[in-house]
């Protein structure tokens, strides 16, 4: 039987041909007031997922 892809997963993670997963920060939604321009330049900017967490969103994301 097959399984579904985990639609929140699919809209939040990129898999790249490396094998690595792009993910974008949190933090940039509101109150950004607060936050220097720098924090939110860099908040702007994608991300890697950790290898501990990556295994996990594989199975999510339905990759082997």
């Amino acid at each position: 039987m097959k399984l579904k892809t985990h639609s929140g997963a699919k809209k939040r993670f990129r898999l790249k041909p490396s094998g690595k997963i792009k993910r974008k920060k949190k933090g940039l939604r509101h109150i950004l007031v607060n936050k220097s321009s720098k924090r939110k330049r860099h908040l702007g900017q994608m991300d890697y997922v950790s290898s501990e967490d990556s295994n996990n969103i594989k199975k999510l994301l339905g990759v082997r």
